[in-house]
């Protein structure tokens, strides 16, 4: 080493060390949210369910109560984490990330930020005495952690699409795309809602004929007041003017290259007209035209209509590894119409009156999560 090469090597500083990985609440406050977001938006394990304003409108839309953790070193956040409390009589005490969503659990780009956040979740739920804690991954966080338990259950429908239309419509298969040729041939076609009225009309006639709760309306008005244009609100109609007839309404967050229609509902019209292929279609082709490359048709439970109407559209079923650490339970929940205790309620649900559904639903799937 050269005389000039030890000197320089004698003035050099030392890096400093890392600084100690803390753990805090985000705090009420625009710049805290922002900072939150732009981690959730680079961080490749985060995903549209864990940004800052699912805090909102979880709290304001159910009443239930939250806890959105960040793991920080050196001012820079290195994990988050979203959870919310759901305490129910009929339906058990949980702590998630997130009720409500589909994806969640702890997002992170370090090893210590994930254990540091587990630690701090598993910590809140056995203050609270909850049942259980759950984490709605995407890809399992524990898979060789027998403490965390899973069940095969859910699973979601991601694709991926082209920026042209033919290509989209060529790859569905030939009996589903013969039904989006029929919608387009009885004149149906997409506006655009700033409200969320006409589509709870459709969400709330459909999800009625299949015996759920509807959820409030003001749940679906915070979404779109939250996430402004990442929540759009299609509507699909057939004829014009006065003979103008609401067909179908789908509800969708865009984020990052997907799109992901989150929910949706048709008059009993849809049927006759191929409604819900047609609205699909649409909103595939309007995702792609805005730049879009992956089609998320979301999560669906094993056995039911929806898995099978997304499976005939050409997705393949992905398992969703959602993970659960029993606290104060024995057993792994078992919340889902699947369950035989709930089909006398799901047949009695259907006979009631839309009206009286539509007044009573909001109070029952609060606690459903």
């Amino acid at each position: 080493m050269s005389v000039i090469e030890q000197a320089m090597q004698r003035t050099q500083a030392p890096a400093a060390a890392p600084g100690p990985l803390t753990v805090r609440l985000l705090r009420d406050d625009a710049a805290d949210r922002a900072r939150w977001d732009a981690f959730v938006h680079a961080c490749p394990d985060a995903t549209f369910f864990h940004r800052a304003g699912w805090q909102r409108v979880v709290a304001e839309s159910f009443g239930h109560r939250t806890w959105f953790y960040m793991a920080e070193r050196d001012g820079r956040i290195e994990g988050v984490l979203p959870l919310a409390q759901i305490k129910s009589r009929l339906f058990g005490h949980s702590l998630a990330a997130l009720p409500f969503c589909v994806y969640g659990g702890v997002a992170a780009v370090s090893p210590e930020a994930r254990e540091a956040l587990d630690t701090e979740a598993l910590r809140l739920a056995q203050e609270l005495n909850a049942g259980h804690l759950e984490y709605r991954n995407y890809t399992a966080a524990h898979p060789d952690d027998p403490r965390w338990l899973t069940k095969d259950l859910y699973v979601t429908f991601r694709k991926e699409i082209a920026a042209d239309d033919e290509t989209n419509l060529n790859a569905i298969p030939r009996k589903q795309r013969a039904m989006v040729r029929k919608g387009i041939k009885l004149g149906l076609h997409a506006e655009i809602d700033d409200d969320v009225d006409r589509f709870f009309t459709a969400y709330a006639h459909s999800v009625h004929r299949l015996g759920t709760p509807v959820f409030p309306k003001k749940y679906f008005a915070l979404l779109k007041e939250e996430f402004g244009a990442e929540c759009e609100v299609r509507i699909i109609v057939q004829g014009e003017g006065a003979e103008k007839r609401l067909v179908a309404g789908v509800l969708s967050f865009f984020y990052r290259d997907e799109v992901l229609p989150y929910y949706g509902g048709g008059m009993a019209l849809a049927r006759d007209v191929a409604g819900n292929d047609f609205m699909y279609w649409n909103l595939m082709q309007a995702a792609a035209a805005r730049g879009c490359r992956i089609f998320d048709f979301g999560r669906s439970k094993r056995g039911t209509g929806a898995f099978d109407f997304k499976k005939n559209w050409g997705f393949t079923a992905q398992h969703l590894p959602y993970e659960y650490r029993l606290v104060a339970s024995t057993e792994l929940p078992d919340v889902n119409p699947l369950n035989p205790k709930y089909q006398l309620f799901i047949r009695v649900w259907k006979k009631l009156p839309l009206a009286v559904a539509n007044a009573l639903g909001p109070y029952i799937v609060k606690d459903l999560g």
